[in-house]
């Protein structure tokens, strides 16, 4: 489900303004799931309604900065954890 959200709001800011229509036909996914991301993410003001399709918000590429960081956190992090590992079983060995 977060996957689905994620691909809504990439979606929505590469193509602003877009519908549900639109973003079903593209992604594959019903039209009442692509809803509820759309409905999601409206709480989360990360989009907004327009009269043309959703749109982006002031809080969206904050929202998108962060997020990349924190991947990029957790990457480096397991990137460490897979030498650490590979160490230890050469050490082992």
């Amino acid at each position: 489900m977060l996957e689905r959200h994620l691909e809504v709001l990439r979606m929505v800011i590469e193509n602003e303004p877009i519908g549900i229509v639109k973003m079903s036909n593209e992604t594959g996914y019903p039209h009442h799931k692509v809803r509820y991301s759309l409905r999601v993410l409206e709480e989360e003001d990360l989009i907004e309604p327009s009269s043309q399709g959703a749109i982006t918000t002031e809080h969206t590429h904050e929202f998108v900065d962060e997020l990349d960081e924190k991947v990029d956190e957790i990457v480096g992090k397991l990137e460490s954890m897979k030498i650490e590992s590979a160490e230890e079983a050469e050490a082992e060995s």
